[in-house]
């Protein structure tokens, strides 16, 4: 049963589950949930944006985001949602800020599964533990990194917002702390008590943030890793596999998993067998 957002609320459960398909670059303008959301693409990519920052869940990702949390989010081709409103202090152990956490074989069935469970579901029964089950492993799940944190000073928020609309790989410290009037030092500490990250790393992030919805949505390696300002699709895809774990050719849309039975296309399984041989 899908129940309308204003209807979510009401229902006595812990966690409610939801699913919807989007077409290609459908965007859900900024709101919010009383509940807290573990937000999950079983197929396409999803970027969710914050007041706060960027984060891109692509296959076998999801996004958690804390209740009353505003949130836009932007759908890179067709988008099969599989996700659940979850009541505050059913998965404690998850930050109280947004973040990209790793979706294990088992989590991504349990998804699948609950969309399937009543909405009222018999506690004590085969349904409840389910559900209960898919709460213990959305609070266990990992974080998993594809998260672009924004400051919050003013004007740094405004040159990373800029820097995200266009990323270029070859950016630098210097032009940053000019743009800024400050020195490469003070800049430095600045930003790495702003966002938690060095401006390299975020950087990087701030690319694949980009790169990954345009690999998603089927664009050419080489003309990605030419528009953020890498010498070549070489360069490009050492950044992305040392982040990411496998090879970007491996994300265009012809290696998504089926989202009925669960099971991954033979590209997916390969893109695991990578992601654990690089482990």
């Amino acid at each position: 049963m899908v129940l309308q957002r204003d209807d979510m609320d009401e229902v006595p459960r812990a966690v409610v589950a939801l699913g919807r398909l989007y077409p290609p670059a459908f965007e859900l303008g900024e709101h919010r949930h009383r509940r807290a959301q573990f937000l999950y693409a079983a197929s396409g990519v999803m970027v969710v944006s914050t007041p706060h920052g960027a984060w891109v869940a692509p296959p076998e990702r999801g996004v958690w985001i804390p209740g009353e949390t505003p949130h836009a989010v932007k759908m890179v081709g067709s988008v099969q949602t599989r996700s659940v409103l979850i009541e505050a202090g059913a998965c404690a152990a998850r930050s109280r800020t947004c973040e990209v956490v790793a979706v294990s074989p088992l989590l991504r069935q349990l998804l699948l599964e609950a969309f399937d469970v009543p909405t009222e579901y018999d506690l004590a029964g085969r349904d409840g533990l389910v559900m209960s089950l898919l709460l213990t492993e959305i609070d266990k799940a990992p974080p998993a990194g594809f998260a672009v944190p924004f400051p919050s000073h003013a004007a740094l928020a405004e040159l990373c917002q800029a820097f995200l609309n266009r990323p270029q790989a070859n950016a630098t410290i210097d032009g940053f702390a000019d743009r800024l009037a400050m020195n490469r030092r003070r800049f430095t500490r600045l930003f790495r008590q702003e966002t938690g990250l060095s401006f390299g790393e975020w950087r990087q992030r701030a690319c694949l943030a980009v790169a990954l919805p345009r690999l998603a949505a089927g664009e050419a390696v080489t003309t990605i890793a030419l528009d953020l300002g890498y010498e070549g699709a070489g360069n490009f895809s050492t950044m992305f596999k040392r982040q990411v774990g496998v090879a970007p050719s491996l994300y265009l849309p012809h290696s998504g998993p089926s989202v009925r039975t669960g099971r991954a296309a033979p590209q997916a399984r390969a893109r695991r067998k990578l992601a654990e041989a690089d482990a």
